[in-house]
């Protein structure tokens, strides 16, 4: 008899992963996640890093965070709701809200955490969510946790988003309209200002996850919102405190309606502990950077279009990317990752991305330009990027 404690159900699955050639093992960074890192033991420059403005090991925001160790400790202790609901992370969250020009701030332990415990708070049975086909994992995995009906859109196409409401609206009480701010794998921006529109047009409500707009459009990175001018016309802005602000959680901005009900029916945070005073005295040290100047986006922009540029010229398919996510669309799925492991051994780090992350046959390296990066490392990368093309017949 077979002993259950073995998990053979599992090792099965591990051994399908390997029989697709997609089994991998994480990589190891030794140090800092800078623009040049030890990865796996080699000497690589990192263009697979969501760290946009080099914060994530920056002397200020390291200070702040050792300074709110000494004085609050490592961990809050407790829920926000008993006991674990520091005058720090209230803090927090005023300085979020005065960045972001909303009313009011909430704050969760991660990105995913944010759409998990945000979407089912405020959807419910009646209720209709219309989310954007291209929509990252926690907005359909937060979706998921609804009672609320679900649809989707076509990517990006007011057509198909207005067919949808017009179809829809008189059947269900509310409408939550859900889309990305920057879509992650392309790097294009949503159609915010048409979406927001419409959603005025029918009645529905808007929710527009930043992650990669946090820090990054708008001024001084304020986000997609800002960069259309829509404040007052979204009504749940999501944002990441992991990538440009270089820590790690998430937060909604809009109302103090909003933010009087998700504290009491945000899940995440009423059943998980707050977010430990490091992090917390870090992200106020680098939303005040923010305020204080746009050197540090001036510069992420300033790489990206110097890359992007490069690129191009060699004849590499960058795709529609309007922001510093920039995709070399290579095809092939195999082909896609032989190219990654090539510009590994040729001092790039760039993670391959292939089906089911992207459609199949769109397989590619996903660079991320940031802030960090000299122009010397973009020049090396740039070469290395040409040599592997021509090995690999890609480029002509």
């Amino acid at each position: 008899m077979a002993n259950v404690h073995e998990l053979n159900y599992l090792k099965e699955k591990i051994q399908d992963l390997k029989d697709q050639g997609v089994y991998r093992k994480l990589p190891i960074l030794e140090g800092a996640n800078e623009a040049e890192v030890i990865l796996n033991g080699k000497k690589v420059i990192n263009l697979s890093s969501n760290n946009y403005l080099g914060f994530a090991n920056h002397p200020r925001l390291k200070k702040a965070a050792v300074d709110a160790v000494e004085k609050y400790g490592v961990g809050a202790g407790a829920v926000r709701t008993i006991v674990g609901n520091m005058d720090l992370h209230e803090e927090l969250e005023e300085v979020l809200a005065e960045f972001k020009r909303e009313e009011a701030v909430m704050t969760f332990q991660s990105g995913f955490n944010c759409n998990a415990g945000t979407i089912q708070a405020i959807t419910e049975k009646g209720d209709l969510i219309i989310s954007d086909e291209l929509n990252h994992a926690s907005i359909i995995d937060g979706a998921r946790l609804s009672k609320a009906n679900k649809t989707i859109y076509k990517h990006n196409d007011m057509d198909s988003l207005e067919k949808v409401l017009k179809d829809n609206r008189d059947n269900y009480r509310n409408i939550l309209i859900i889309t990305d701010g920057v879509f992650s794998m392309d790097g294009d921006i949503a159609n915010l200002p048409e979406i927001v529109n419409l959603a005025e047009k029918y009645e529905a409500m808007t929710y527009v996850d930043d992650a990669h707009g946090s820090g990054v459009l708008g001024e001084n990175g304020r986000g997609t919102v800002d960069h259309f001018g829509l404040h007052g016309r979204v009504d749940f802005s999501i944002g990441t405190l992991s990538k440009a602000i270089g820590v790690i959680g998430g937060y909604v901005a809009g109302s103090k309606t909003m933010q009087e009900w998700l504290s009491h029916r945000g899940r995440p945070l009423l059943f998980s502990t707050s977010l430990p005073p490091a992090a917390v005295g870090a992200i106020i040290e680098a939303v005040k950077m923010l305020m204080e100047s746009s050197e540090y986006t001036d510069k992420l922009w300033a790489n990206a279009k110097y890359f992007k540029e490069k690129l191009g010229k060699l004849g590499f398919n960058t795709g529609n990317s309007q922001t510093p996510i920039t995709p070399v669309i290579i095809g092939d799925e195999a082909k896609t990752m032989e190219f990654s492991r090539k510009l590994f051994e040729n001092g790039v780090f760039v993670s391959g991305i292939v089906f089911p992350t992207v459609p199949k046959g769109t397989g590619r390296v996903r660079c991320m330009v940031t802030a960090g990066h000299t122009q010397e490392q973009l020049d090396r990368a740039v070469k290395a990027f040409e040599k592997v093309g021509k090995e690999m017949n890609i480029l002509k």
